[in-house]
Formats: structure tokens, C-alpha cells, sequence
């Protein structure tokens, strides 16, 4: 008997439940929180729906939305083109459709931010992680679990801003360029607004991540969910943003794929 193929094999797992799939996207809605720039600079928009039909005299028998959004709102994609370090790269719908699955490694500093909301991960703390779990995924995603995603029912709770600005967990920017330039990953997942720490608009660079990332041809996912239902290995990324032609970037349905 011939033996089934790889993709026969896979779709026989996830029926089985063998291979779980875990949502990793935060539900998109008007309540979605949004990152806030100062006010000299333009915001993004928070997501509205606008109602076209539902059953009624504009449309008996279908239900449809128009739909407002800025391309970094909710879970989202950062393509190459979203930095100045980036401006000659892919916009989001140049971005091979190979590159939007991959495996991913789960870091996981969740107790540190719980003690520490300005908690920055350096190099030596992925050092670490690597003698206990082995190197990072070649071609892979690295995800930051930090326990934020529990804030995203609030935007003053994921935010998290004061008088001096945002405090919310991130790479320090040495530890930004070696993930960068250094790291075999293809791009950074947080859970938090953006890829950047908190107060990362006082880095040098500013907002290193963005920074280092783009101007390498990496991407990043933000506003992830889920993080603990994943393994620090093992687990599969697969990443779908918008094609926006010349997007910086676009909301996504991010899933992982978890051998149980």
C-alpha cells in the first residue's frame, strides 16, 4: 500500500485533533485598542463597521459591512516598507506566501512583566532560552510572551501610559539588532501594540525594533494572543495579512499549528 502523503497525513491530524490549531488573533472590533502617537503626529483609525444591508430594503436577503481601519490596527503585519530603514523593501503584498508560515519559538517572560511593565529582554536572556531549548527556528518566528494579551479587553490597560508615555514590556535595542541582523528568525511576534517597548520612543535608536527589523527585510506581528496555550518549540506560524498593494502593512488571522 502506498504510504499517504505528507498533506494527507496532515489534514488526517487535524481532524483527529492530533494537530490543535490555536488562534493567536485578537477579535477585531471598535473596541480594539489602538497605539497613540503624540499629537503633532497622525493617528491610525480604531476599526468601525458600516452597515450596507441586513435583510431589509437595501438588501432582502444578505447581510454586508463596509469597513474602516487603519493597516496596524488589532493583530496586524509589519511589512519591510512600514520604516524609513525600510522604504526600498516589500510593501505587505510582496511578501512571499512561502515566508507566511514558519515554525515559531514561545519565549516566555511573562513573570518579569508581570513585576516589571518596562521589562526589556537583552541578549542573554535568549541565550538562555536557546541552552535550555535549543537555537531559534532558521526561517522562523520569534514570540514574545509577556501575559499582555490578558490587557486587551482596555485600551488604558494596554497602553499603559502615564505622563511620561507608554510602559510596556519589549527588546532592549541591543537585543533588537541582534534579532535583527544576527538571529536566523524572519520576524518578532508580541503580544503588546507594536514590536516596540514602551518607551522605546527614547532609545537609540528610536524604536529599535521597527528599526532593525525593517531595514533587515523582517517582519513583525503584533497584538498577538494565546501565547500560553503554545510550546517554547514545536509549534507552526502561519500568518495571513491583507495583500494591500503598497501596504505598510495589514490586519492578519494569525494561527499556529501545536502537535498534542
Amino acid at each position: 500500500m502506498p504510504q499517504p502523503s505528507l498533506l494527507a497525513a496532515l489534514a488526517a491530524a487535524l481532524r483527529s485533533g492530533a494537530i490543535e490549531v490555536v488562534d493567536l488573533t485578537s477579535p477585531l472590533s471598535s473596541s480594539t485598542p489602538v497605539i497613540q502617537l503624540p499629537a503633532e503626529f497622525g493617528q491610525t483609525a480604531v476599526f468601525e463597521l458600516e452597515e450596507i444591508s441586513r435583510y431589509d430594503d437595501r438588501g432582502p436577503a444578505w447581510y454586508w459591512n463596509n469597513f474602516r481601519s487603519g493597516e496596524h490596527t488589532g493583530t496586524h503585519f509589519d511589512a519591510p516598507v512600514h520604516w524609513v530603514t525600510g522604504k526600498e523593501g516589500a510593501d505587505v503584498a510582496s511578501v512571499p506566501a512561502r515566508r507566511l508560515i514558519a515554525p515559531a519559538a514561545v519565549l516566555d517572560f511573562s513573570a518579569a512583566a508581570a513585576k516589571d511593565p518596562d521589562f526589556l529582554v537583552e541578549v542573554d536572556h535568549i541565550k538562555a532560552w536557546e541552552a535550555d531549548n535549543g537555537p531559534l527556528p532558521d526561517g522562523g518566528w520569534m514570540l514574545l510572551r509577556t501575559g499582555w494579551d490578558a490587557r486587551s479587553h482596555s485600551q488604558e490597560a494596554f497602553v499603559n501610559a502615564d505622563e511620561n508615555g507608554p510602559h510596556t514590556p519589549g527588546l532592549s535595542p541591543d537585543c533588537a539588532r541582534w534579532v535583527a541582523e544576527e538571529s536566523p528568525v524572519i520576524g518578532l511576534g508580541v503580544e503588546t501594540v507594536g514590536t516596540d517597548a514602551g518607551r522605546a520612543h527614547s532609545f537609540d535608536p528610536a524604536f529599535p525594533c521597527h528599526s532593525y527589523l525593517m531595514g533587515s527585510d523582517k517582519y513583525g506581528l503584533t497584538q498577538l494572543q494565546n501565547l500560553a496555550a503554545l510550546p517554547p518549540t514545536g509549534a507552526v506560524v502561519i500568518a495571513g495579512p491583507l495583500p494591500i498593494v503598497t501596504g505598510s502593512g495589514a490586519p492578519a488571522r494569525v494561527l499556529a499549528l501545536v502537535e498534542r
